[in-house]
């Protein structure tokens, strides 16, 4: 529904294998969040889950369906590491820099709480994951090729303490610093 873990519910999850499917789960107003299939592939620690802004994701999947959906891949981060030649790391530039696709964000801030959502608002939803693996690949390679493998792990690693914190209200504020 929005960016605020605790305030805004989680509408849908979205999930790909990278094999050219992706699926949606719905959670219509008032439902419970009890998906077991969903939590499973989740919950799989043999399984690295790729996103793009980690951080979000996961805390909204701690947060409503209590699962910790770790290991971690990051686009976001990986992007972040390796393109610091430019400051645009969102989903829509990479898939365009990336593959041969373009994307369309129009639905991004669409009301995904109504009952029903509509054909845009899935091919959106869709759209949001269907890259993820091909970005991964590229990613991967040129976190090797700018030395920065590990500590890109190390971020990934990271990632699900993180969330954690945004959710129980560190989100604005670097628990690290001296301030």
């Amino acid at each position: 529904m929005g960016l605020i873990t605790r305030r805004d519910r989680l509408c849908v999850v979205q999930i790909s294998d990278g094999s050219g499917d992706e699926h949606l789960v719905r959670f219509k107003p008032g439902s419970s969040y009890d998906a077991p299939n969903l939590k499973k592939v989740l919950g799989d620690t043999s399984r690295v889950k790729l996103y793009h802004f980690a951080r979000f994701d996961l805390a909204a999947i701690e947060y409503y369906l209590g699962v910790t959906a770790a290991p971690v891949f990051c686009t976001k981060i990986a992007s972040k590491l390796t393109r610091t030649y430019t400051d645009r790391h969102g989903l829509k530039m990479l898939v365009s820099d990336f593959t041969d696709h373009e994307i369309s964000k129009q639905q991004q801030s669409s009301d995904w709480g109504a009952p029903e959502i509509n054909e845009a608002q899935r091919e959106y939803a869709a759209s949001d994951v269907r890259f993820l693996h091909e970005l991964h690949r590229v990613m991967v390679e040129r976190l090797e090729r700018e030395g920065r493998t590990e500590i890109a792990q190390a971020c990934f690693d990271f990632l699900p303490t993180r969330a954690r914190l945004d959710y129980m209200g560190w989100d604005d504020h670097d628990i690290f610093s001296h301030a």
